[in-house]
């Protein structure tokens, strides 16, 4: 259980994966690469929609620019490809590169959360509704891919937020392919399956990656085919064939389709620090475990197919945390022993 909700202004999750996006005039890349233009009826906010997708700050996978741009290096069906996205005047330009651009260009719609159903949502709680009211922006993103949310959150289990983030950092520069394109900074696409089964045991070991996070990766690719093809079902269905992996259990398997599927009720169970923020924002209860937690959220799984998810975003966002203690987890580096 990673420290995903860490209630650190350093964290993304603490503000419900918000990745601040300058507000700057967007300029076209120098080299020119497919491009699509996309108008959304309705307000989008970048660094909301997308912000869950960053794994850290040094992100080889995800970059945001001054000219107001996200960058993302994704591993597609059609192979890599970087996506560069802008929006100014409600109007959404995208440019993509390599194999996979086409692809990316097609998927875009479906990222900013086309296939959102935020009308469902109805606030039950104040501190919720407030954040609501303020984040208009907000939408799930449909990422349409598994394997790309699933690796970084199995070496989220167990660990601290910063030693997940390293071990994603070191693994996908030294052993994925450059991003596609003019991809700013070090953007890197991270490694194919078989990429990852080739990954030398002492690899692992030096980015900080425990064999038991290890194994549970590699017995993850070896299927990777049957994973992707669980973006095709429904949220519920897909979980089930994720856990069905040894070492992929209800934590991990919410973590990735609340990306892959834009799934709005897949509230995280088995987190450290969510139970007490929802807990601490709902009723003041900062040692709130998970079932009070899903009792607390139970509210919002009548809301259409269930919005428990959504809610935890909206609380926090809202930045009612509680106030931090000693850190529950010390932090470790297996790749120095």
């Amino acid at each position: 259980m990673a420290g995903r909700f860490d209630p650190r202004p350093t964290r993304t999750t603490v503000r419900g994966g918000h990745v601040y996006v300058p507000r700057q005039v967007p300029r076209p890349p120098a080299v020119a690469g497919r491009t699509r233009s996309w108008t959304p009826p309705w307000p989008l906010d970048l660094g909301l929609v997308l912000g869950p997708l960053r794994r850290g700050p040094a992100d080889p996978s995800f970059r945001t620019t001054p000219d107001g741009a996200v960058w993302r290096a994704s591993l597609t069906p059609a192979g890599p490809g970087t996506l560069r996205v802008s929006a100014r005047g409600g109007v959404v330009q995208g440019a993509a590169w390599g194999p996979g651009a086409d692809w990316l260009l097609e998927q875009l719609p479906r990222m900013l959360g086309e296939l959102d159903e935020p009308d469902a949502f109805e606030p039950r709680h104040r501190v919720v509704a407030l954040a609501w009211h303020r984040r208009p922006g907000l939408r799930l993103t449909r990422t349409g891919l598994v394997l790309e949310s699933l690796i970084p959150s199995i070496l989220e289990q167990k660990v601290t937020t910063d030693e997940a983030y390293r071990a994603w950092r070191l693994l996908v520069r030294k052993f994925g392919v450059p991003a596609p394109g003019p991809a700013p900074g070090r953007m890197h696409v991270m490694p194919e399956p078989r990429g990852w089964a080739l990954i030398p045991s002492w690899e692992w070991h030096r980015a900080g990656v425990d064999n038991k996070r290890a194994s549970t990766i590699l017995r993850a690719v070896r299927v990777a085919r049957r994973l992707e093809e669980a973006v095709g079902f429904e949220p519920v269905a897909a979980r089930a064939r994720l856990e069905l992996v040894a070492g992929i259990g209800p934590w991990t398997s919410a973590e990735v389709v609340q990306r892959s599927h834009g799934a709005a009720d897949a509230v995280t169970v088995g987190d450290l620090h969510l139970p007490g923020i929802v807990g601490y924002a709902l009723v003041g209860d900062r040692d709130a475990d998970d079932s009070v937690m899903l009792e607390l959220l139970e509210p919002y799984a009548g809301q259409g197919a269930g919005q428990r998810h959504r809610a935890a975003r909206f609380i926090l966002l809202s930045g009612r945390t509680p106030p931090r203690r000693q850190p529950r987890m010390p932090r470790g580096d297996i790749g120095l022993l």
